[in-house]
């Protein structure tokens, strides 16, 4: 059986610029810029990044999974009552959706293929 794992967590920043400066100089994270809208960090342990929000922050990370098949795994999801929010969409890098959990958990899955 193939594993569906943990890849990847997202944060929401409502200052990209500040909130480089804050886990730079406090935990020496690294970074690369995506545009005006996100920027990926390493040097933490897990990969992640930070995409600009200008709402309120209340649960700002989302949890990123990786799978190889998309369209199979977004099958899974729903048979197993998930409930997609953001279908297949492309982003510098690979596609990926969206979609919340029966306890009302949003998470993200992923690939590059």
């Amino acid at each position: 059986m193939e594993n569906t794992l943990i890849n990847y967590i997202e944060f929401k920043a409502n200052d990209l610029i500040r909130i480089k400066e804050f886990y730079g100089q406090a935990f020496g994270w690294t970074f690369t810029d995506y545009g005006p809208e996100y920027v990926a960090f390493s040097n933490s342990g897990l990969e992640g990044g930070f995409m600009h929000s200008d709402s309120t922050i209340i649960n700002g990370a989302l949890v990123v999974l990786y799978h190889e098949n998309l369209e199979e795994i977004q099958g899974k999801v729903v048979r197993s009552g998930g409930t997609i929010v953001q279908e297949i969409f492309s982003f510098p890098g690979g596609r990926r959706f969206h979609f919340i959990d029966p306890s009302g958990n949003e998470l993200a899955i992923w690939s590059d293929k």
